[in-house]
């Protein structure tokens, strides 16, 4: 397994070895030893999700506060998604910064997202199957968001705004100035 460390150094794609031949492929899709020895911490993730969205579908900006955040490791089974993390450390020198990476089915690349930042995607296919594995379970009083369109953020969702589905909730997220921030110093990790 090959490890990139993004603008956002601790944003880290993932991207497995793959083995094919005329009768398909076989690929390691998790290595928990790998990526912490890359990482240089030990990893707890404790629940896998899958959720599948059709063209447009924008979920997000999403995050849960302490002590609910999550680090996520995302990746797609079918399809192509534009998958975003924003840096919500509030004394973080990339604070307010994002990283935007296209993950699909074909490059099997996945990414790592540490506690600390908000994180969507969109799905540029006609379908997409999108996976991942987080290290808390969901709490509903934790639950965050920051509106996908904000300007200050600069994200191009590479789709027509008119292209973009969303749930009612997605839509009515404040924007970033006006978000609940990671205000404290915290263990992205633990």
């Amino acid at each position: 397994m090959k490890f990139t460390r993004t603008d956002i150094s601790e944003v880290v794609i993932c991207e497995p070895k793959m083995f094919g031949d005329d009768r398909g492929y076989f690929t390691e899709t998790f290595r928990q030893d790998k990526l912490e020895t890359f990482l240089g911490f030990k990893l707890n993730f404790c629940q896998d999700n899958e959720s599948k969205s059709t063209y447009g579908v924008l979920r997000g900006l999403h995050y849960q506060l302490p002590p609910f955040a999550q680090t996520k490791l995302v990746s797609v089974i079918k399809g192509k998604v534009l998958d975003v993390a924003v840096d919500i450390r509030k004394n973080s020198p990339t604070f307010g910064t994002h990283v935007a990476v296209e993950l699909n089915e074909e490059n099997k690349k996945q990414l790592f997202v540490p506690r600390g930042f908000a994180h969507g995607f969109v799905a540029l296919s006609e379908e997409a199957i999108f996976a991942y594995k987080v290290d808390n379970y969901y709490n509903q009083e934790s639950d965050r968001g920051i509106a996908f369109d904000d300007k200050d953020l600069k994200i191009n969702w590479k789709l027509k705004p008119s292209d973009l589905q969303f749930s009612s909730k997605d839509k009515s997220q404040p924007l970033f100035k006006n978000a609940e921030y990671f205000n404290r110093s915290i263990n992205l990790y633990e």
